[in-house]
């Protein structure tokens, strides 16, 4: 009788890769969608949501709008003239509150931005300025604005100054010293360029509108686009690991209020357009206008976290519930106690969401389990 002897498997060649099991179609999309769904429900998608949210806030300020003025809303015209309104009363602030976002993602504050935007107003409508024209007023009012905007840096970054006590001295300082330039008087802008910036569409919309719509695209491509944004948002998050991995700190800090800064003097050319005049009480509590729009819109006052989408948003919302209630012949104080409770209910969501919704629900997965 013959023994068999066992027949080893043939031997795969090294070269050759490992043969693959067959790809599944429908796993292949069920893992994508369950990828999408991870991504909507973790920290990436928390901008988009918290948009929509604004979003969704904003159409209940419509339909609250529609159900006290249906007199009004009911004319196309007037809706149509009514939110061009809206906007051009959001316009100035959302400038400051670009600068403002970028200020407070990057770990700071700045209590000084009414007052910047009162002292570029007034020293742009100086005598002496507007013998220079547009151009020369302009150029006025962005190089004081950037000028004090470098002061509040070199304050925080190299003078060590808490944010908080840098700025409220500046803001002091800044209407301290419009007041002595205009000695306590209104100064008239006799430059119908200038004058012109306020009253003048293009295409049926305000041009203020667009100065807005520039400053806010340039500042949503600064900070979602470049490494000057991931920097910030770097520096904002931790300081001391920005640090540590090549980032020069002061050096970004100072630049996020020359920023600041230079928003502020967008912002004083735009308000004074408006007035056609400026004086040192102009853009008064700005400064809380813009830290509340950014504050509603996400940005997280610790720092490290922000959108400029969302500020924008927030100004809007701010904006429109001056609107409304302005429609209803309510009283300014009521207003203000509406949009302080705002802002309160604001920060109590954020310290809700501060963790992301994925680690809640992985933290609810562990306790069932």
């Amino acid at each position: 009788m013959t023994e068999t002897t066992p027949t080893a498997p043939p031997q795969r060649s090294a070269g050759l890769p490992a043969q693959s099991p067959p790809v599944d179609p429908a796993e292949t999309a069920k893992a994508d969608a369950r990828a999408r769904l991870s991504w909507w429900r973790g920290d990436g998608g928390e901008g988009a949501r918290r948009n929509l949210g604004l979003l969704a806030t904003l159409v209940v300020l419509v339909v609250i709008g529609i159900l006290t003025r249906p007199d009004l809303y009911g004319d196309a015209s007037w809706v149509w003239g009514n939110t061009l309104t809206i906007l051009k009363l959001a316009s100035v602030v959302g400038v400051v509150t670009v600068g403002m976002t970028f200020v407070i993602i990057g770990g700071g504050i700045d209590l000084s931005v009414g007052a910047i935007v009162a002292l570029a107003g007034v020293w742009c409508t100086t005598v002496a300025t507007q013998s220079y024209g547009a151009g020369g007023m302009i150029f006025s009012a962005l190089t004081v604005g950037l000028a004090v905007g470098v002061v509040n840096g070199l304050l925080i970054s190299y003078g060590r100054l808490v944010p908080f006590i840098a700025t409220l001295a500046m803001m002091v300082a800044a209407r301290g010293l419009a007041a002595e330039i205009s000695d306590k008087q209104t100064q008239v802008s006799d430059n119908q360029f200038i004058n012109g910036i306020a009253s003048t569409n293009v295409l049926g919309i305000p041009l203020l509108v667009y100065i807005l719509a520039a400053v806010v695209l340039a500042g949503w491509v600064l900070l979602n686009r470049t490494t000057f944004g991931r920097r910030t948002v770097a520096v904002g998050g931790n300081p001391e690991a920005a640090r540590l991995a090549g980032i020069n700190v002061r050096r970004h800090t100072l630049l996020l209020y020359a920023l600041s800064g230079l928003c502020c003097g967008i912002a004083a050319v735009m308000l004074t357009a408006q007035a056609t005049s400026a004086q040192a009480a102009m853009a008064n509590l700005y400064e809380l206008d813009a830290i509340a729009a950014a504050i509603i819109g996400g940005t997280l006052l610790s720092g490290g976290r922000g959108t400029i989408v969302g500020s924008l948003l927030g100004v809007i919302i701010f904006s429109t519930i001056t609107n409304l209630f302005a429609i209803n012949g309510l009283s300014t104080e009521a207003q203000n106690m509406v949009k302080g409770g705002i802002i309160v209910v604001a920060v109590l969501v954020q310290q809700v969401q501060f963790r992301s919704l994925t680690q809640f629900l992985a933290r609810n997965r562990a306790t069932t389990a």
